[in-house]
């Protein structure tokens, strides 16, 4: 059973077993890289579905700072960031809008490995969710699940020391992978609640309708789904109390394993402003209580990594600009309150100071360059 976990999770955790499983000192461990990072099971995924699109992947792998060496390592981990990148790369080549939903749809979930089992060998949903939400930041170290209850059910994902903005494809994979794992877990076509995104979409299209039900929210304040209470309850069809005690044990011993903290100070700073911005609220003054700091530790710890929050702010706004032009669904004038202008005029002046451009000018130029994404088909 267990050898469908080709993904590398084996390596994934910050330590190796040998052959009387027993955890052992990884060499490798020693010189982690500094950023966040993750088996690259939703990469290869991409690319794979790329190359049998007939995508040109050489140069699509160097834009994202990815090898093909780290491709075909199904034991190599990426950097997180290069992950989101890759993603965006492959929906813009291959004209596919929802690339992440899509990619999520009919692969096996036995592919998840140690992840999948610790949750199928759970005798409750409840507790497969809660042990999910537990051990996902081994599988991917730039995301935090929470498990909370409170009447319903809610699951929320927070990205860590990587930025949110640049993505909206691997938050859609995760979140449409959660459905499906409940969905088999108890073999019930469950449906959420409701289901949030903070990545803005004019609305969702109707196979997100029919997959996650009438209540999906873009441009929210949190990433997040919500099932009835009554999931907690529902008996999981492959319970197995051997495997789970012996998985869980696993992954305690890889937990303790990893490092407190990972990733940059800019990237949460610009993960807070992200869902202020179209409230006028992306001032220092605002951000920097957010993050529990005073405005004079807040403005140093920028400075210790070499930015100032002007800084941050500027070029946020630019690559959401960037993002917001190509859906063509968003008027000039909601993508300024998306970025927190009150005039079009301020916005379209910021945007020429970026780029010699008007934003009509350069959403004619990328709609020139790319077409239209599909948005309802399948890899």
């Amino acid at each position: 059973m267990l050898a469908h976990a080709n993904w590398g999770w084996r390596r994934s955790f910050a330590g190796l077993w040998n052959a009387e499983g027993d955890v052992v000192h990884d060499p490798e461990a020693t010189r982690r890289d500094p950023l966040p990072t993750a088996s690259g099971g939703i990469t290869r995924l991409a690319y794979a579905h790329a190359k049998q699109s007939g995508v040109e992947l050489e140069p699509v792998l160097k834009k994202a700072h990815l090898t093909l060496a780290e491709i075909e390592n199904p034991d190599a981990r990426v950097r997180v960031r290069d992950q989101i990148r890759f993603l965006n790369f492959v929906a813009a080549a291959v004209q596919d809008d929802f690339l992440g939903f899509h990619l999520a749809q009919p692969y096996d979930l036995r592919e998840l490995g140690w992840l999948h089992y610790v949750a199928a060998s759970s005798d409750l949903m409840g507790d497969g969710l809660k042990r999910g939400a537990r051990y996902s930041s081994i599988v991917n170290e730039g995301i935090a699940l929470k498990y909370i209850e409170n009447g319903d059910v809610t699951v929320t994902i927070d990205y860590v020391g990587v930025s949110r903005h640049l993505d909206r494809h691997q938050m859609e994979f995760m979140m449409t992978t959660l459905v499906r794992s409940c969905r088999q877990l108890t073999g019930l076509r469950l449906v959420p609640s409701r289901v949030r995104f903070t990545h803005h979409r004019e609305s969702p299209s109707p196979e997100f309708v029919e997959f996650f039900g009438n209540d999906v929210e873009f441009g929210a304040a949190a990433d997040e789904i919500v099932f009835a209470t009554a999931i907690k309850t529902l008996p999981v069809v492959s319970a197995d109390p051997y495997l789970s005690k012996l998985l869980i044990s696993y992954f305690d011993e890889a937990l303790s394993r990893q490092p407190a903290s990972r990733g940059s100070f800019r990237s949460s700073v610009e993960n807070t402003i992200v869902p202020l911005l179209p409230h006028g609220k992306g001032r220092a003054g605002e951000i920097a209580p957010r993050l529990g700091l005073s405005q004079r530790t807040f403005a140093r710890r920028l400075s210790l990594e070499g930015h100032t929050f002007s800084e941050v702010l500027e070029k946020l706004r630019s690559d959401l600009a960037e993002r917001y032009l190509t859906d063509e669904s968003l008027s000039i004038s909601k993508i300024a309150w998306l970025l927190g202008y009150q005039e079009v005029s301020a916005f379209t002046h910021a945007f020429k100071r970026w780029t010699g451009k008007t934003p009509r000018e350069a959403r004619s130029q990328s709609s020139a360059e790319h077409p239209p994404a599909r948005r309802s088909t399948r890899p």
